[in-house]
Order: C-alpha cells, then sequence, then structure tokens
C-alpha cells in the first residue's frame, strides 16, 4: 500500500496544485460577497459531519458540501472541505497523500458546483426562495460537482492508485479505457440527493429562520446515511459468507479453483442477455458461485481421483447438490438460488439428477447455471480433460440444447460471448507432460458434474 507509484503522486499533486489555484486566483475578487461566518461554520459543521459519518457508518457525506456551493462564492467554497481533510485522523497509507488527495478533489468538485450555480444566478434564487426556478442552477451545479469528482476519480485510476481512502482497494493501475466506466452512473444519483439536501439548507439559512433551521435538514440525512449503511454491511456480511463457501471449496477440489467464480460470471452474462432485472441478476451470480457449495460433503479422495469413477463413486458425487441445497437452505438472501443449487444437473429430457426433472419442471435459474457450469467445465483444463475453445464448447451446448440443456440459455450465452468475449483460466495443475483421459460422469457432454 506503501508503494504508490509516482504517476499517480505527480497527478494528486498536480489535482492539489490547481485546488490552490482555483482558490486564490478568485479569492480576492470575491472577498467582498463572502459570508466569513457562514465559511467559519460551514467548515466547521463539515469536518464534524465527515468525522461522524466516516468513524460510525462509512462513506462521505455532501449536503454541507454543496450548500456551501449554494451559498458562497466559489473561491470561498472550495475552502470548506480543507479542515475536515487536515483533522480527521487517517488510518490508511501513505497518510499525506491521502490528506492532500481528501482536500483538493472535493475542492475542486465544490469549486466547479459554486461556478456552475453563480454562473446561472443561482444565489439570487436562494435568497429570493424562489422555486422551482431555483431547483434549475441547484440541478447544474449538482451535475457538475459530479462530473468533477468522476474525472478526478477516473484520472486516480489511470494514473495507478486505488482511489483513496477506500481500504479495500488496492494499488493498481486500471487500464485507460475502463478508468472512467461507471464511476457517473454510480454517483449521481446520491449526490442528487445530497444536492437537494445541501439546497434545502441553503434556502433555510438564507430565510428568516437563520442556520438553526438550517442544521435540522442534516437529521434525516444522517437517518438515510445510516439505513444506507446497514445495508451494505448486511451485504458484506452475505459476500463474506459466500467468499469462505467458495474457498473451503476450492481448498477442497482442487482441480477446479476459480470454477465457482467463473459459472457465476457466465451465469451473469446469460441472465443480461435475457433481460432480468438487477435483483434477479444478482440472485443467479449468488447461484453461479455457490452452485457447487456440496462438494463440501463428498468425500476429498473422490474429488481428486484421477481414474475412472466406480458407480457407487458416481453415485455419491451425484448427491452434492442435495447437500449443497442442504448447507445453504437456511441462508435467506439466496433467494431462488437456493433452487439452482439444488437442480442444476436436471436435464430437459428428465435424465439428470437427484430428480429428474423434465422440461419446464426445472427451476429457469437452475437452467441458466447448467448451461454455464458445463461452459466452464468445457473451456477450463481439469485432471481428465483439457480445454477446449470457446466455440467447440458453445458448439456442443447447442448440440445438446433440447436435451440436456435449454436452448434459450445456450443461445444467450453464444450471444454473450459474441458481444463480450470470455478469457478462460486454467484451473488444474498442468505440470505433467501428460493428463490422463477421464470418464465423464454420466449426464453431462463435459464432465461439469464434477
Amino acid at each position: 500500500m506503501e508503494a504508490v507509484p509516482a504517476r499517480a503522486r505527480a497527478y494528486v499533486a498536480c489535482v492539489a496544485l490547481l485546488a490552490v489555484v482555483c482558490v486564490l486566483c478568485v479569492l480576492p475578487l470575491s472577498a467582498t460577497h463572502t459570508s466569513w461566518s457562514a465559511l467559519a461554520l460551514l467548515t466547521a459543521l463539515y469536518a464534524a459531519c465527515e468525522h461522524v459519518v466516516r468513524r460510525r457508518l462509512g462513506g462521505t457525506f455532501y449536503p454541507v458540501l454543496l450548500a456551501g456551493a449554494f451559498l458562497l462564492p466559489p473561491s470561498a467554497a472550495a475552502l470548506v472541505p480543507v479542515s475536515a481533510a487536515l483533522l480527521d485522523r487517517v488510518e490508511e497509507r501513505p497518510v499525506g497523500l491521502r490528506r492532500v488527495w481528501r482536500a483538493a478533489q472535493p475542492s475542486l468538485a465544490v469549486w466547479g458546483a459554486a461556478q456552475v450555480h453563480w454562473a446561472l444566478g443561482g444565489r439570487d434564487t436562494v435568497v429570493a426562495c424562489d422555486f422551482p426556478h431555483a431547483l434549475v442552477p441547484a440541478g447544474a451545479a449538482v451535475l457538475a460537482f459530479c462530473l468533477v469528482l468522476t474525472a478526478l476519480d477516473g484520472g486516480l485510476l489511470a494514473a495507478g492508485v486505488g482511489v483513496p481512502p477506500t481500504p479495500l482497494r488496492q494499488w493498481g493501475r486500471v487500464p485507460l479505457r475502463r478508468a472512467w466506466r461507471g464511476l457517473l452512473s454510480r454517483s449521481l444519483a446520491p449526490v442528487a440527493v445530497h444536492g437537494l439536501a445541501g439546497l434545502m439548507m441553503a434556502v433555510l439559512w438564507r430565510s428568516r429562520y437563520g442556520p438553526v433551521a438550517a442544521l435540522l435538514v442534516l437529521l434525516p440525512m444522517f437517518v438515510s446515511c445510516w439505513v444506507f449503511a446497514q445495508y451494505h454491511r448486511e451485504r458484506a456480511a452475505h459476500q463474506a459468507t459466500i467468499r469462505a463457501l467458495v474457498q473451503a471449496v476450492d481448498l477442497k477440489d482442487g482441480y477446479t479453483r476459480g470454477h465457482s467464480e467463473r459459472v457465476g460470471q457466465a451465469s451473469v452474462m446469460i441472465a443480461r442477455e435475457l433481460g432480468m432485472d438487477d435483483e434477479r441478476v444478482e440472485v443467479l451470480r449468488f447461484a453461479g458461485i455457490l452452485h457447487d457449495v456440496g462438494k463440501l460433503g463428498v468425500p476429498t479422495r473422490l474429488l481428486r481421483k484421477d481414474g475412472p469413477l466406480t458407480p457407487e463413486e458416481r453415485r455419491i458425487i451425484e448427491l452434492h447438490p442435495e447437500y449443497g441445497h442442504e448447507m445453504v437452505r437456511g441462508i435467506s438472501f439466496l433467494g431462488e438460488a437456493r433452487t439452482a443449487i439444488l437442480h442444476h444437473h436436471e436435464r430437459l429430457d428428465g435424465s439428470g439428477y437427484p430428480y429428474g426433472l423434465v422440461g419446464g419442471q426445472i427451476p429457469e435459474c437452475a437452467r441458466v447455471v447448467a448451461v454455464a457450469d458445463a461452459f466452464d467445465a468445457m473451456t477450463s483444463t481439469r485432471s481428465y480433460s483439457r480445454a477446449r475453445p470457446v466455440e467447440a464448447a458453445v458448439t456442443e451446448l447447442e448440440r445438446c440444447a433440447g436435451t440436456q440443456f435449454d436452448p434459450r440459455m445456450v443461445t444467450a450465452l453464444a450471444r454473450a460471448l459474441d458481444r463480450h468475449g470470455w478469457h478462460p483460466a486454467v484451473t488444474a495443475d498442468e505440470a505433467a507432460q501428460r493428463i490422463p483421459d477421464r470418464q465423464p460422469v454420466a449426464g453431462s457432454p463435459s464432465g461439469a458434474a464434477r
């Protein structure tokens, strides 16, 4: 974490220098329009809010910053986040670089928002409480705020470092074409909500009720931030549970390490191609990742056996969907992913297991995972088979469509692969010169049941 690339340090220094220039060049011109008491109060308030939010809730808190953009000249508004960056404790290294970034990035963002707001006459609409006309310059200012944050965050990613101060991100350069992808869309909605709260603060601040009334706006914002923080903590706990289960399977069946994550990725590709909503796509991702969790109940000697399986050994391995379903039955957030874990080895013609379901009796999510599972099994090298090219795997899936696999799922995967491509990873140890032939498990053209 400490070995930050020199280009990233230079980038942060340039951003900080630009922030200083923006403040100093305009400050003398706007000094006569600045309410220094409002600036001092907003600065202290933002520092307190950032301390509470970062320590207790995690994340950032923009209503006070945006209220500053609506109330103060640009150069004065840019000073609001500086004290929070300098006073708040930084736990991740490098401390100095993170402090500079925490001060410079929001300073430039709020400076840009204030410039747009003032240029569109927003100050007059706030003072006059002129609704709905006040919404136009405020909305433009929020958009400018988001654009600046996005531009700076993407630049830092491209320069070779995860965006501070996120402790889970690792230093590492992101390709230029992907550095800004999704940043604006993810931040626009929450920042817009913070901007509306900031506008309410600014209007109340300029009204006859004064700053005390403006502070009341922060109470529901803190409540909403707390609710979102609880949601993200619960989601993080879910992810940790899933990671622990997958890691346990990978340790037990070393030949298929990484298989679960790739099946989850392929399941997501199919689900999105079918037009499923985001919630179902997430469920399909969980189903793909956990489809083989029942292998924890299968003896390790069978999972790692190099020779052909006996009929009795095959019957034991074919119990893994039921073991998996039993393991995750009490995990409520998985939803229909549990049925996919149970039925992902069923076949449309009824010759699958564990229950021999036919056609539409097989849950849709299980039909998605079945195709994703077989596809990755065919495109990955294992102890009993070498990896096939993607085109050959798709051809095999199409050949088995209608008997083993749902043709709709196979077509969706083929379309998604044409659009996005696939980069299969080798999951077996290829040090050996010769991989022994292996009899695939009955009911799977690729040995995916193993």
